[in-house]
């Protein structure tokens, strides 16, 4: 068995308990060490049971066996470092082993309550009933029905979800119009309240997700089939949740919270996904008691970075086409068709608040995208290949040649990828030259090796060079695409924000670092002044989410390494919105699509299951 890493941090930890609490056995220092290791790998508590049986364990040149399951936890609980759900511990414990952090399992626990609030509370059966011919005919003008012979219309239900409820999320993988519904969602919600002005936050986990969801409101708002006043009350703007909640330079807290809230009736987060589960705890601390929280996100791709995977915990590992009786009949008296899905259990639950799009208007069933990124999500490793080996698809293309092969093909690609965006750096509008920047990208797995976007980006930068497209020897030219890697508060610039080094007409073709922001203007810096930032015509596949480009070209290692799973395959793909050529050998490839990624976390048994073990 490979020998567990403990962070510095980790042992402090430990080291610190034992020191304030004089009752601190070593199990109790080796279970604070994995707890605190646990957090650091993206999980929010740790699985007591799954370390238990003797695992062997070293730091410092001492060793220690973790005893049985039974044992190690009465030892836990015989310490006053640690305490029951609810007690103030710097450990927390619960009934299934699940060992917390304090603050991770406040943060869970808070999260878990307002959700089982949200359900509790269940359908705003007040007017639903009364109003129910009204508010059909407005779901079936904002919402043309496309409902295919016998299956609901998925946008319209998502509308009905979202009317009907104050908590609603709405999956679906890319293509499938998350954000065209929810700008008629809130076409729909202003029209049910006549002469109110209701106030709606658009926020995303980052700025680049930011600008695609705003972009998106703005190109669907002219299709809506409403009132101009309504047209006009639909905001537009959009802004990171970090910028929502008033957040200040590095520290944890924000100018909204519990005891300050956000004054808003609607708020709508994009790329939920994304949002670790911290900071989706502290969005619903903030929120006013009667405001409307809508997740927007494909629960199928990669999680955050920081820990827990929220969104996949919220919506289970069913299908999300299965809702309560008493839904039903409130969809049915709304929509005046009899309900054509599957029925669950009797009695309301989270899963009334769920709603997937299953309709894809970007990749269609025959679409080679569609058709692996699909085999992909269900983890069919056989499937994938096979589709893949058939290369039968004018939008899939899969290359499994040597290391040897590999610097030619990668010439080929980038020139021909980066070659129309770096023509039009000399002269052009920054908006154009960023769209033609977004029209291609490399995605990598790793950061570091020589797979990853570290060594990629040095070599597509000597090979774009030798083209003759860039100019050699210089770190700053025109048209190095650069991201940034450190928080800048005071700039405005934030990790994982692309900017482009271009000629500034403004200041006599000198360059500046131009950058989008959230707002859709473009701002622009003395490049020396930039914090902390990477060339990045090679980006990770966790740093493209957000992000779509027309073509993409997915790199994989040559070596197994944990980070590949199918939510990564996955995410990779559907970046794509015409093309993606993946390069990979093809036992990677079965492995990685074979591995799904497993956060620990009470919050799924929280919101799926009533008593222990038994399903809600």
């Amino acid at each position: 068995m490979d020998t567990i890493q403990f962070s510095p941090l980790d042992l402090h930890f430990a080291r610190f308990l034992a020191r304030v609490y004089r009752d601190v056995r070593p199990e109790v220092f080796w279970a604070a060490a994995l707890t605190s290791r646990s957090t650091g790998e993206g999980n929010i508590c740790l699985d007591l049971p799954a370390w238990a049986g003797g695992q062997a364990l070293q730091a410092d040149e001492i060793s220690f066996a973790t005893p049985g399951y039974d044992r190690w936890r009465q030892v836990l609980m015989d310490t006053s470092a640690v305490g029951r759900p609810g007690d103030f511990r710097p450990l927390i414990l619960d009934d299934r082993g699940r060992l917390y952090l304090y603050r991770y399992w406040d943060y869970e626990n808070t999260l878990a309550e307002f959700l089982r609030r949200q359900v509790a509370e269940g359908a705003q059966e007040n007017g639903a009933i009364t109003q129910a011919p009204l508010i059909r005919e407005k779901i079936q003008r904002l919402f043309p029905g496309q409902a295919a012979a016998g299956r609901p219309d998925w946008q319209q239900l998502a509308a009905a979800a979202a009317l009907l409820h104050n908590f609603t999320v709405i999956s679906g993988s890319p293509g499938t119009g998350k954000t065209t519904t929810v700008t008629r969602i809130m076409a729909l919600l202003l029209e049910m309240a006549p002469g109110e002005r209701l106030v709606f936050a658009l926020t995303a986990p980052t700025g680049k997700a930011a600008v695609r969801l705003q972009e998106a409101v703005k190109k669907t708002k002219p299709l809506l089939a409403c009132s101009e006043t309504v047209r006009a009350a639909i905001v537009e703007q959009a802004t990171t949740l970090h910028r929502l909640l008033g957040g200040r330079p590095d520290s944890p807290y924000f100018r909204y919270h519990g005891a300050n809230r956000l004054p808003v009736d609607v708020v709508i987060v994009d790329e939920a996904s994304m949002v670790d589960l911290p900071l989706l705890s502290k969005l619903v601390q903030a929120l006013p008691p009667r405001a409307k929280l809508i997740l927007l996100g494909d629960r199928d791709q990669l999680t955050s970075v920081a820990p827990g995977a929220a969104l996949g915990d919220i919506c289970g590992s069913e299908p999300l086409d299965v809702f309560s009786a008493s839904f039903i009949r409130h969809l049915e008296s709304i929509t005046g068709d009899p309900w054509r899905g599957s029925l669950g259990a009797g009695n309301s639950g989270i899963q009334d608040c769920l709603v997937q799009l299953q309709h894809n208007y970007r990749f269609g069933a025959a679409t080679g995208i569609g058709m692996v990124s699909a085999a992909v999500r269900e983890g069919n490793a056989p499937g994938v290949l096979s589709l893949l080996r058939a290369d039968a698809f004018g939008d899939v293309r899969w290359r499994a040649g040597d290391a040897g092969a590999f610097m030619p093909f990668l010439r080929q690609r980038v020139v021909s990828g980066y070659r129309d965006y770096l023509q039009a750096v000399a002269a052009g509008d920054p908006q154009e030259i960023f769209a033609l920047f977004e029209g291609f990208r490399v995605l990598c797995a790793l950061h570091r090796g020589p797979w990853g976007t570290e060594f990629l980006n040095g070599a597509i930068e000597r090979l774009l060079a030798a083209e003759g497209l860039i100019e050699r020897g210089r770190r700053w030219y025109p048209g190095r695409p650069v991201m940034i890697a450190r928080n800048d508060h005071q700039r405005r610039l934030y990790n994982g924000d692309v900017g482009l080094i271009l000629p500034d007409p403004e200041a006599g073709g000198e360059l500046r670092a131009f950058f989008r922001d959230a707002a859709g203007t473009v701002r622009k810096f003395m490049p020396l002044r930039l914090p902390e930032h990477a060339t990045v015509y090679a980006m990770t596949v966790h740093k493209s989410q957000g992000s779509e480009f027309d073509s993409v070209l997915l790199i994989l290692p040559d070596q197994d390494v944990p980070l590949l799973t199918r939510e990564m395959i996955y995410t990779a793909l559907t970046r794509a919105r015409n093309f993606v050529e993946l390069w990979g050998p093809e036992a990677i490839i079965r492995t990685a699509v074979s591995r799904r990624i497993v956060r620990t976390s009470g919050l799924s048994d929280a919101l799926w299951k009533t008593t222990e073990g038994e399903p809600s």
